[in-house]
Parts: C-alpha cells; sequence; structure tokens
C-alpha cells in the first residue's frame, strides 16, 4: 500500500491544511463535505501538492515536517509559482 502527504487550500480563507491518507480522492471528499471538524470550517478546498511514500512512518515523518513554519513557507512557495 503506498501512502500520501497532500496538502489542500481553502479557496476562500488563506489556509492551508497538510494531511496524510492512502487514498487522495477520498480524503479531499471527506474534506469538502465537512466531515473532518478542523477543516469543516475552511472548505471548499483544492489540492496543490501530493508525496507518495512506500511506508505510512516516512509519511508521517514528512507530514510532520509540512506543518511546521518552515514547511508551511515552502508549501505557500510553492503554490506561489504555480
Amino acid at each position: 500500500m503506498k501512502y500520501y502527504v497532500y496538502a489542500l487550500k481553502s479557496e476562500d480563507r488563506n489556509y492551508i491544511y497538510v494531511g496524510l491518507t492512502n487514498d487522495v480522492e477520498r480524503r479531499i471528499m471527506e474534506h469538502n463535505k465537512g466531515y473532518n471538524k478542523t477543516t469543516k470550517p475552511y472548505r471548499p478546498f483544492v489540492l496543490f501538492y501530493v508525496e507518495e511514500f512506500a511506508t505510512r512512518p516516512l509519511a508521517r515523518i514528512r507530514e510532520k515536517e509540512l506543518k511546521t513554519s518552515s514547511g508551511k513557507r515552502f508549501l505557500r512557495s510553492y503554490l506561489a509559482n504555480l
């Protein structure tokens, strides 16, 4: 099984969410339908970043990195260059 670290951008607010999953499409749908208390107020979302990993522990390490202030700076820079 493959695991993915992903970043979503709120279409209406200045908010980036970083998460980990084994099914990116399902997770985006869950976020956009409001199933997650953390992200519900920031809907709708668009996916703008995905990394693939062979194991969940490796994906978790990267997820934690992207949730730091330097990780968020990286994602904002990545988003600005799209």
